[in-house]
């Protein structure tokens, strides 16, 4: 068997971990795994590379991907589709292992739909939103990169008595927001799943100003709106009664750094069951997670609405102040 494995989309510590397990659980059986770089985009140029054991030696401590990732748009249109099926075909690509968040498993499901090739994905992305699975590979990474940031931010604001808004990444869901606020004791939590009044904040910063409480730390998900924004807003509202406000956005900070052990060991598991799934005949879907144990989901399921932790976001409200 030779199977294609790309990496597409946003980049999330961990692909390496999966990529790892993808080649070496394949040589032991004596498969091949060709590398397609640049994810979709290299499916329609043709960016083929055959990986070996040694190719991928001492990676698992590296944060991205080293078979590259990208967004590409010309996927969407059938004529460009057409041209990487005719890549894969001419390099004897049996089926296909694709990493990735929502978006990607969509393409990956489109191709299985086309051509009947045997397409596995893994659930690979920072904001743990891929429906169907309670883990995506890389969200601990992020997690851990934003509590940091959040906690060192967090001594600045006490010593200068300063409000801060800090935005983490999450365009549609608040992941990271919930379990970094909840992690790092932050006052306020502003996610797209609930739309908490902005001009309610003024009052939540007097109350908690009036209580003694040095700092003010909103952690704010990008889909919520925007720090900076709502920064301005609030000078307007309270000015500097209250101590100077800040606004600080973590951007891909969150996304880079060596994964997590948990991120390695997942990532690891991810990879060997997505291979071995090819190996039972499994049909196409994506490897999913859920209460301890892997298992291939339909690819359709991966749109799902995935709902937060809303027991942890009710749990910092009422523990902030």
């Amino acid at each position: 068997m030779r199977i294609g494995l790309l990496t597409s989309g946003g980049d999330a510590p961990g692909m390496n971990a999966v990529i790892r397990a993808v080649v070496r659980s394949a040589e032991l059986n004596g498969n091949e795994v060709i590398g397609i770089k640049r994810g979709y985009r290299g499916l329609i140029e043709g960016d083929f590379q055959k990986l070996t054991s040694r190719d991928v030696g001492g990676i698992m401590d590296r944060g991205g991907t080293i078979l590259l990732s990208s967004r590409e748009e010309r996927f969407k249109r059938l004529e460009y589709r057409e041209k990487a099926y005719k890549n894969l075909k001419e390099q004897g690509i049996d089926a296909l292992i694709i990493l990735g968040g929502e978006g990607t498993l969509k393409g990956a499901e489109v191709i299985a739909e086309e051509t009947g090739i045997h397409v596995i994905g893994v659930p690979c992305t920072i904001d743990n939103d891929v429906g169907g699975t309670e883990y995506c590979v890389g969200y601990d990474t992020a997690l851990r990169n934003a509590v940091d940031a959040i906690d060192k931010i967090r001594d600045t604001a006490s010593s200068h008595e300063r409000i801060f808004i800090v935005e983490v990444m999450g365009r549609n869901r608040g992941f990271i927001a919930v379990e970094a606020g909840l992690a790092t004791g932050a006052e306020l939590i502003l996610i797209p799943e609930e739309r908490f009044p902005k001009e309610e904040i003024p009052k939540e910063i007097e109350k908690a100003k009036e209580m003694g409480k040095l700092h003010f730390i909103i952690v704010l998900a990008e889909g919520y709106g925007s720090a900076k924004e709502l920064e301005e807003f609030l000078r307007q509202k309270v000015g500097e009664k209250y101590g100077e406000i800040r606004s600080t956005v973590l951007g891909h900070i969150q996304r880079g750094g060596s994964p997590t052990h948990f991120d390695r060991i997942m990532g690891t598991k991810f990879g060997v069951v997505a291979y071995e799934s090819l190996l039972a005949g499994e049909p196409s879907g994506f490897v999913a997670y859920e209460k301890g144990k892997f298992y291939i989901e339909d690819f359709e399921m991966a749109q799902e609405y995935k709902p937060i932790d809303r027991e942890a976001y009710r749990l910092n409200k009422r523990l902030a102040i």
